[in-house]
């Protein structure tokens, strides 16, 4: 069973497969062209028709020189009228060849010319030397050795110590591309080329689907729905990257579950927030009502500084429940934005009076530095009131030991900018009363609604905050 599962794996297998392409590839040269030429021989065989009748005489070359050294052999201590005889004979059966000899004196006895086409005549060459010399029977030779035409060449008594001369065969190239097989012709020229561009076909169409499946699983992952989820794909084929797509569809289905728990988490929490800043503020109220109730009575001085510091400890509560139900409903989008052109540093100066009483309560040396000319911005009055007052907070909560604060305007980068400073320790020291950021939190919150923007810049001595519009030129 294990072993039909990883036959049937290895034969699925993206490697599987292009193994087999290289193979087919490595066996192309000594298997492929063997066997087109092979299939090429029994193409010449099947046209036949073409060929001569006498075609198979000159099939092969070696028997045809045995054949002329055993007649030279034969022709041993012959006269010249039976050797001009032999040859008549020979000639009349070997049609297409030039036949001739020459005797032991030099002087040529007898040229016997085929008679079958002019094109032959001229291949075999000019007219033969009447008498031979050692000069042009060297040039002949020579001649006979490009084979064309192709020269057989014996003594006569097949030895030249005989001294009765040589006889000569010689065959035109036309009647030896005729028997010998055609050249390489266009049809086996057809034939490779069409292999060829079978190989090549079945390598791109291997490539081109592999680059087809990973595109369709690059697309299905940058593409996201609705959910800003991307969508499960059609498996395909059981090899690589089918497995990988089925490990894709896996990875989806989980992100949709845990998106989907973190989303019920989600919505509980918020929940659970907003219940319970409901229900604490009521109790918090009373134990205020009572603690202010006790300041009227007669207790002693350390007495009175518990009740103070109880009373701003219930009061920071109050605060952080605010800053809890306000982040809650911000996350969950139930804040409805009026935002309306107003003059940002009237409403500047109206929060810094509503805070001047505390701040001086505190010992706070306050610096109020605007400018004249009104600075509009699209804002939610209420809101951004808000901002301010969580800013304001933080200076009260973490800036005490400074006791200075400074609301300003400047010009930054070609912005008016508004400034809120404090000569506080910084927001990276360590503070009795450092809470958990979430004021800071809901002012970046409310900016980016009001499409607003903020830099703070804080160092043991002292913190800047400077809020400006990106949208809004000088």
């Amino acid at each position: 069973m294990r072993r039909t599962e990883r036959f049937s794996k290895l034969r699925s297998s993206l490697l599987s497969r292009y193994l087999l392409i290289i193979i087919a590839a490595l066996l192309f040269l000594p298997v492929v062209l063997p066997l087109t030429i092979i299939a090429y021989g029994l193409f010449n065989r099947m046209d036949a028709e073409e060929q001569p009748k006498d075609a198979v005489l000159y099939s092969n070359i070696k028997k045809l020189e045995k054949l002329w050294h055993n007649e030279a052999l034969l022709l041993q201590g012959a006269s010249p009228e039976v050797i001009d005889q032999r040859l008549h004979e020979l000639s009349g059966k070997y049609s297409r060849a030039t036949m001739f000899w020459v005797d032991g004196q030099g002087m040529t006895r007898l040229t016997l010319r085929p008679a079958k086409s002019v094109q032959e005549v001229e291949e075999v060459g000019g007219p033969l030397p009447v008498h031979w010399t050692t000069a042009t029977a060297i040039a002949f030779m020579k001649q006979s050795m490009k084979r064309e035409p192709l020269t057989i060449v014996a003594f006569v008594g097949d030895t030249a110590e005989s001294g009765e001369g040589f006889m000569v065969m010689q065959i035109p190239e036309s009647v030896l591309n005729v028997v010998l097989g055609k050249s390489i012709s266009i049809w086996y020229g057809l034939v490779l080329l069409v292999l060829f561009i079978a190989f090549a076909v079945v390598s791109w169409l291997f490539f081109i689907g592999i680059r087809k499946r990973l595109l369709r699983l690059q697309t299905a992952m940058t593409i996201t729905g609705p959910d800003g989820m991307p969508g499960a794909i059609a498996s395909g084929k059981p090899d690589e990257i089918g497995r990988l797509e089925e490990a894709f569809n896996t990875m989806v289905a989980e992100l949709a579950s845990s998106r989907r728990r973190e989303s019920e988490e989600e919505d509980l929490r918020k929940q659970l927030v907003s219940d319970l800043s409901h229900d604490l503020r009521t109790p918090l109220t009373i134990i205020r009502s009572h603690l202010h109730v006790l300041t009227k009575e007669k207790i002693t001085s350390q007495g009175q500084e518990s009740l103070k510091l109880m009373d701003e400890r219930i009061a920071d509560l109050g605060v952080l429940i605010e800053n809890l139900l306000s982040y809650n409903l911000l996350n969950s989008g139930r804040v409805i934005l009026n935002r309306e052109r107003k003059d940002i540093l009237r409403l500047l100066r109206e929060s810094a009076a509503a805070w001047y009483p505390l701040w001086e309560k505190e010992g706070f040396k306050v610096d109020i530095d605007l400018e004249t000319k009104p600075l509009y911005w699209s804002v939610d009055v209420v809101w951004f009131r808000r901002i301010l007052d969580n800013l304001y907070q933080n200076i009260v909560r973490h800036a005490r030991s400074g006791c200075y604060v400074k609301i300003s305007t400047e010009v930054r980068a070609g912005l008016r900018v508004i400034m809120i400073t404090d000569h506080g320790q910084g927001l990276g020291s360590d503070s009795t009363s450092k809470g958990a950021g979430l004021g800071l939190t809901i002012v970046d919150l409310l900016l980016k609604a009001m499409e607003l923007d903020w830099t703070m810049e804080s160092t043991q001595q002292g913190t800047s905050i400077v809020l400006f519009n990106p949208h809004q030129e000088i």
